[in-house]
């Protein structure tokens, strides 16, 4: 298993791996995983020939009285558990790296998200639209799994 904190080399390695004919699986995540984000793993990697699961703690989706700081952080343990579902790579992106000192562009979601838990957690879909638009740039997949809420 491959761990790649660049963002260009991610990139990169996306783009040889699509020239080469081979079908990319995304697996966006927060860390702390559990046995549904490997599931996901697992089936990227029925679906898919290279299976890339992501490791960032998106400050952007946290509202104002929710604690960043307090979020699980278990990078060894995830790596560990990835390797064991046999994830090809993993995307372990800084802060600064996906969001750069002077950034000013956010994707703005649609009024569907301003019911129910966007009510009661402004921002938190602004933050989750732009890091997965984000990633998706990063890492064109052919497939991306995501776990149900």
């Amino acid at each position: 298993m491959k761990i790649v904190d660049k963002p260009s080399e991610i990139y990169s390695l996306v783009a040889s791996s699509k020239c080469n004919g081979e079908r990319v699986g995304l697996v966006p995540t927060m860390g702390a995983l559990h046995s549904g984000h490997l599931s996901l793993v697992e089936e990227a990697k029925r679906h898919c020939d290279i299976a890339i699961a992501t490791i960032f703690v998106n400050p952007a989706q946290f509202g104002p009285n929710e604690d960043f700081s307090k979020y699980p952080r278990t990078l060894d343990s995830d790596i560990e558990k990835l390797e064991r579902a046999k994830c090809d790579w993993v995307f372990v992106p800084s802060t600064t790296q996906m969001y750069p000192e002077g950034l000013s562009t956010y994707l703005e979601p649609p009024t569907v998200a301003t019911n129910w838990e966007g009510e009661i957690r402004p921002g938190h879909f602004r933050g989750v639209t732009t890091i997965v638009l984000k990633l998706f740039h990063l890492i064109p997949a052919d497939v991306a799994f995501f776990g149900r809420k």
